[in-house]
């Protein structure tokens, strides 16, 4: 029996939401799902979604969430709004997906998490990378012991934004945003903790260095992980005139990998054990970068909340699970402002 619509609606219609467009328009007969309506407080923006995906049109979201025929929200909106459209979302009965992160405090993102919990809602958080093709082979390469014990790791994530980027009332902010951190970092913040687990403490630095805005455009940062493995974390939007790099590194005893590429969809190195006589076949399976740092995985993102909302199941990236790579954020946030390392 084939399953009825769920019907969709998208809330911010800005520079993330045509992935979401894209994603749902290549699946709309396969998982039966349609785009009902479309919503932004600039309507032009709402209206030009909605004539390229579909959907009613809406400046508010209030009466989005007041239709009954409404099974999914996704939320798309600035960082900041992230909690309470989700709350809002999870009051009215609706299941949510909201983009990362999942709130901008740990406070936030637990009011969001129990209102989901308590209106028996689904919530998924976009957490895209983590479904390309090379980031499942690495996790599965640590799930199977192959690279031995990982003792050392690292992000970098070296991009560019130019001042007219944080001119748009929000980027930046402390109250919409955070910064390279928050923002351009936590995709690759959010696999190092998928990757190498538990975190015992914390120790950063951020400055404000070549942009005009309240949050940083370069953070550094160490962690020591409960089992003992020690990483590195860089993230900033000052490497002048473009996107460089951005990538992990893990190090074990029988191994060591690199992913980066535009998206986190490239095997930079694979020097592992019983594999490096194929490596070359290995580094070359997927080669073709993503045009956009957004990726290819949106599509399969929202595929598996589809199906986490039939089933009546979490995602794999529900909300506890996005908590833990705001949690690490804000401790890096706390440890730059006191100067003091920060334990978990």
């Amino acid at each position: 029996m084939t399953p009825r619509p769920l019907k969709l609606a998208v809330i911010g219609c800005g520079r993330i939401a045509p992935r979401h467009g894209q994603a749902l328009e290549t699946i709309r007969e396969s998982h039966q799902v349609e785009i009902t309506a479309a919503c932004d407080v600039i309507e032009a923006r709402a209206k030009h979604f909605a004539d390229d995906f579909g959907g009613d049109v809406y400046t508010d979201y209030r009466a989005v969430l007041d239709r009954p025929d409404i099974d999914l929200v996704t939320v798309c909106v600035p960082s900041g709004l992230h909690a309470q459209i989700g709350i809002d979302a999870a009051k009215a009965g609706k299941h949510v997906l909201v983009e990362k992160p999942i709130a901008l405090t740990t406070a936030d993102a637990d009011a969001l998490i129990d209102a989901c919990d308590a209106q028996g809602v689904t919530l998924g958080v976009v957490l895209q990378n983590r479904f390309n093709p090379p980031m499942r082979d690495l996790r599965a390469l640590v799930d199977s012991g192959d690279l031995g014990k990982i003792v050392l790791g690292g992000i970098t994530v070296r991009w560019y934004r130019p001042q007219e980027y944080y001119e748009d009332g929000w980027h930046g902010t402390w109250a919409m945003d955070g910064g390279a951190l928050m923002n351009q970092s936590i995709h690759h913040i959010d696999a190092l903790q998928w990757l190498m687990g538990d975190v015992e403490s914390v120790f950063a630095y951020t400055g404000t260095l070549v942009h005009t805005m309240e949050a940083e455009d370069v953070g550094v940062g160490v962690v020591r992980f409960k089992s003992g493995a020690l990483a590195t974390i860089e993230g900033s939007t000052v490497t002048y005139p473009e996107n460089l790099e951005a990538s992990i590194a893990l190090f074990g005893e029988k191994g060591s990998v690199k992913v980066g590429g535009t998206a986190l969809n490239r095997k930079v190195f694979w020097k592992v054990a019983g594999q490096i006589e194929h490596e070359r076949e290995i580094l070359t399976r997927e080669a073709v970068d993503p045009p956009t740092v957004y990726g290819y995985s949106h599509r399969e993102q929202i595929i598996e909340m589809l199906d986490a909302v039939r089933e009546n199941r979490r995602p794999s990236t529900h909300g506890r699970e996005a908590r833990r790579s705001l949690a690490l954020v804000s401790a890096l946030y706390e440890s730059a402002r006191t100067r003091r390392e920060v334990y978990f």
